[in-house]
């Protein structure tokens, strides 16, 4: 049997259904199959595709994470949760700097004006 199949059986909720059993499972790389066919078929809806990036980003496929929260944020800029796991991505990347503005733009959105924007505004 072609376990391609496996991963794009069944409708587009059935398989957004599947998905989420492997990412709670942390089968995270399982997930990414399933999603990543989910995304091509509905590259519009966020939920696929933030969960595409969370499967990635847990399985170390930290390239493939970035692109897709870079969509996601090209797309929604007010995405906190898309900025969030950007700037992390980008750290786990060495990529501090790059990672620090997606950071503080998340925490504003959070509403979370007292904590790391303080100290980076002492800093200045």
């Amino acid at each position: 049997m072609d376990t391609r199949y496996y991963y794009d059986h069944g409708t587009p909720a059935e398989r957004w259904e599947r998905a989420g059993l492997f990412f709670d499972a942390r089968d995270y790389t399982a997930a990414a199959r399933v999603l990543s066919g989910l995304v091509e078929e509905v590259p519009e809806q966020t939920g696929p595709r933030l969960l595409l990036a969370r499967s990635y980003y847990h399985s170390a496929q930290l390239r493939r994470a970035e692109a897709e929260l870079r969509i996601i944020v090209e797309r929604d800029p007010v995405e906190h949760y898309a900025r969030l796991m950007l700037g992390r991505t980008l750290e786990r990347q060495g990529r501090n700097e790059e990672a620090e503005s997606h950071l503080r733009i998340a925490a504003a959105l959070a509403g979370e004006f007292d904590g790391g924007l303080d100290r980076e505004f002492d800093r200045a």
